[in-house]
């Protein structure tokens, strides 16, 4: 069995993939601190809980923070003996190559979301993550990575205005009743909704007109289901695509090494 990591700047994602399905996903705050043993002790209760028994063999890490790196890799050797392929480094081989700047390291959850893009969907699509920050990723018509567009995430352009403005309180994400708010959270939430759905349309048509052909968008990230309730910003919604990207590299690197 595959153990797929995906460690972001606010969560890592740990989902056991048994060739055909997910088994499960489980979901833990970044931590650069924790240590290979803690990894160790959460990840075997919850699996546990549910009541799962997997022999793991082969652990693939995404990760965009470089820091908790090591601790994954001393959690995949320690405790299943494999040594974990870890996306954009030299020894994890991508599918397809992306096509930047000379010199331009490519962030490995955009790596991976273009290589699962291109395999559920095709070419010519644009990879919209709603994480951390919201990012756009552009896929060739053969599947490489060409660029894309990084925006602040929701909740982080949220904290900005809390910290920033004194009198403005923290508030969550949510779609407002109407456009007009008639108090200050109802003010912010509309904001902050409707600014990024006007974000979105108008990158994704910027990049639909820069690249001169039909293009299809796609969500992922936790906020997706959010806006996808809103004037058809997407075409799919694809809430493990990021997941599905890492047993699509790993597959390649067993079919190729």
């Amino acid at each position: 069995m595959l153990l797929a990591i995906d460690c972001g700047n606010t969560n890592t994602v740990f989902s056991i993939w048994d060739g055909e399905k997910f088994l499960c996903t489980l979901r833990t705050s970044t931590h650069h601190a924790r240590t290979a043993d803690a990894y160790f002790t959460w990840f075997k209760t919850l699996v546990d809980h549910y009541g799962i028994k997997p022999d793991i063999t082969d652990v693939i890490i995404s990760s965009t923070v470089p820091r908790v790196v090591f601790n994954l890799r001393v959690f995949a050797d320690r405790f299943f003996n494999c040594r974990p392929l870890v996306v954009g480094k030299p020894d994890c081989l991508l599918p397809h190559l992306p096509r930047v700047d000379e010199g331009t390291i490519v962030g490995p959850d955009r790596l991976v979301n273009a290589a699962a893009a291109f395999d559920r969907h095709g070419g010519n699509k644009i990879v919209v993550d709603f994480g951390t920050a919201t990012t756009f990723d552009v896929v060739d018509d053969d599947g490489a990575y060409v660029g894309g567009v990084i925006a602040p995430g929701v909740n982080l352009s949220l904290e900005a205005l809390h910290m920033a403005a004194a009198a403005l309180p923290h508030v969550d994400i949510a779609k407002p009743q109407a456009v007009i708010g008639t108090n200050t959270v109802a003010c912010m939430q509309s904001g902050v909704f409707w600014g990024y759905v006007g974000l979105v349309k108008e990158i994704c048509a910027r990049i639909k007109a820069e690249r001169d052909r039909p293009m299809q968008v796609i969500a992922t990230g936790g906020l997706a289901p959010l806006f996808q309730q809103s004037d058809d910003l997407f075409d799919v919604f694809e809430d493990d695509l990021t997941m599905h990207g890492l047993t699509v590299i790993h597959r390649f690197n067993k079919e190729n090494t």
